[in-house]
């Protein structure tokens, strides 16, 4: 684990965003920023925390912890179903094939939680029974454990993320019924990988977000996976004493985040708080704490700029002149 002080000195050195002109045409999304190539992006992970659509300030070490573990599980998942990665250049960088990407949001979920109002618990609350196109019993209860997981997509090109089920989809011309079919298929896979891979590491998948693409046809799982940002991971050693203590659990995700602006009375509506230092602390332990309990290695980082040391390496890789 990084020491506190060396995660405090970051406070003010975090990385808010890059420009290295000649690396191809940048675009800029709410956490990474993608320069545009022949057939390929280079994809920066930036240090930017969004939550409710919206980008609310950054985290020491969050990009280097989101790019590290998407590449482990990357590769750890590549034999199941193929994605779009071709190197990786520096702690915070991805060189990947340029995908078609699907214009919907896939999310598996195993658990009945969240506070975002695309999550299944905020609508099952206010009553949603049918939500994503799945059936929801009556009696369930915050963070219980669903009778198998379910997949509720999102929409992903509008102001904010709305859920939508597979035939909302179709009607709306999104999607094809067999793309939809084999995209999800694909998501139920990476998903019961994952959970096995965390049940080892004394962590429970509660849900998770995938980007799909298109690569020459095939489909590919693209952007990242199972990270604190697309998923919720708790500790499995206290889930069963907390559900039934009806105490929130134990998490090292972005939820924590986004709870404390819920605390604050920010859900996506009007100017969000700022983060206080403490809490910018906290949750760079936590991701930090992730990428170690689920990878089992060591978190290590470097004194050196982090823009700095991304130059000097995309150089390095031939990828910047």
């Amino acid at each position: 684990m990084i020491p506190e002080n060396r995660i405090q000195a970051e406070l003010r050195n975090t990385l808010n965003e890059t420009n290295f002109p000649g690396l191809g045409e940048r675009l800029q999304g709410k956490v990474r920023e993608s320069y545009l190539q022949k057939n390929q992006r280079i994809i920066v992970t930036t240090d930017r925390v969004s939550a409710f659509d919206c980008i609310i300030g950054t985290i020491p070490f969050k990009g280097q912890v989101l790019n590290q573990l998407a590449a482990f599980w990357f590769e750890k998942t590549k034999a199941i179903v193929p994605n779009h990665l071709i190197s990786i250049p520096d702690p915070n960088v991805m060189v990947v094939h340029e995908c078609e990407q699907l214009p919907l949001e896939f999310i598996v979920r195993g658990y009945i939680t969240g506070v975002t109002k695309t999550s299944a618990w905020y609508n099952y609350e206010k009553g949603v029974r049918y939500f994503c196109g799945n059936t929801l019993p009556e009696g369930l209860k915050k963070d219980q454990k669903l009778e198998r997981p379910i997949l509720t997509p999102t929409t992903k090109h509008e102001k904010h993320d709305r859920p939508i089920s597979r035939e909302e989809a179709i009607q709306e011309g999104l999607i094809d019924a067999e793309t939809y079919d084999a995209a999800g298929a694909l998501c139920f896979k990476l998903f019961e990988a994952g959970v096995k891979h965390a049940a080892k590491q004394g962590l429970i998948l509660v849900d998770t977000k995938y980007e799909i693409g298109k690569l020459n046809g095939k489909l590919v799982v693209s952007d990242e996976i199972h990270t604190p940002d697309s998923s919720r991971y708790w500790f499995a050693d206290t889930y069963e004493s907390l559900f039934a203590a009806g105490r929130e659990q134990r998490k090292i995700d972005k939820e924590y985040i986004r709870e404390w602006l819920v605390s604050q009375g920010f859900r996506g509506e009007g100017t969000p708080p700022e983060l206080p230092e403490e809490v910018r602390m906290e949750a760079a332990k936590r991701y930090i704490q992730a990428y170690e309990q689920v990878t089992g290695l060591e978190f290590t980082v470097t004194d050196e700029p982090v823009a700095e040391r991304i130059a000097t390496n995309l150089r390095r890789a031939g990828c910047l002149k």
